[in-house]
């Protein structure tokens, strides 16, 4: 996994999911899950996801690896584009009984996260030697985080039309879309360890063209400026 998530709530309050490309998996106890536990698969989002988060709610979040959904799902990316996707219908009954079994016997949500890493850690050793993700989507993935999608290509040796191709059967966005949300993240994530830093040197940093293309994306992103997203992210908690 590349991070997991505890939340608890005592009273109702907004959420907010980032967006990001990779697989989500969570895991729903209290009122707002049916008969009081479920889980679904979210597939990458490209857009900002606000969500009123119910008093007595507790949720498990799990965001897999790029390349891994296959392996811990069982399905391609296509399959699960946005979501949710109810876990018994990746998994199926059986799987995804055992599953529920075993956090039904904990009110605890720290083990529960931890029966919840540990049922992904097996699905994914279970598809060790038998599926293997696409690794030029991965080498590409690292790479576009800091260069434009042709120069990629040609850095790794494939057309531009193949390394779209691929990109999408493996990490489920263009790698355009993948470089725009790498670029997001990277300006979001400088923002906020220095509130105080100049937008047009995170811009810079980031490899935006200018402080208004920033805005730009950030408008795309989350229908905010950047400032006023980074205050909503101060007031509502990150769900994933």
């Amino acid at each position: 996994m590349a991070a997991l998530f505890v939340d608890e709530r005592d009273h109702d309050l907004p959420g907010v999911l980032i967006p990001r490309p990779e697989v989500h998996l969570v895991v729903r106890f209290g009122p707002s899950a049916r008969r009081g536990l479920d889980a679904h698969a979210f597939g990458g989002r490209q857009r900002v996801h606000r969500k009123l988060i119910r008093s007595g709610q507790r949720t498990v979040t799990a965001r897999l690896h790029l390349g891994s959904h296959e392996a811990v799902l069982g399905v391609p990316v296509s399959e699960i584009a946005g979501g949710p996707v109810a876990l018994g219908e990746l998994w199926g009954d059986a799987a995804t009984q055992r599953l529920f079994d075993r956090l039904g016997d904990t009110r605890d949500t720290a083990d529960a996260a931890a029966i919840l890493e540990s049922a992904i850690a097996e699905r994914l050793a279970l598809a060790d030697g038998r599926r293997s993700p696409a690794q030029l989507a991965l080498v590409a993935a690292a790479r576009l985080t800091s260069a434009h999608v042709n120069a990629v290509a040609v850095d790794i040796g494939v057309s531009e039309r193949h390394l779209r191709r691929v990109f999408r059967e493996t990490i489920g966005v263009s790698p355009k879309a993948f470089a725009r949300l790498a670029r997001f993240h990277h300006a979001l994530r400088a923002a906020t360890e220095d509130e105080h830093a100049p937008w047009a040197s995170i811009a810079a940093e980031a490899g935006y063209y200018d402080q208004a293309h920033l805005i730009s994306e950030f408008r795309a992103f989350t229908g905010m400026t950047p400032q006023g997203f980074l205050g909503e992210l101060r007031a509502a908690p990150l769900l994933g």
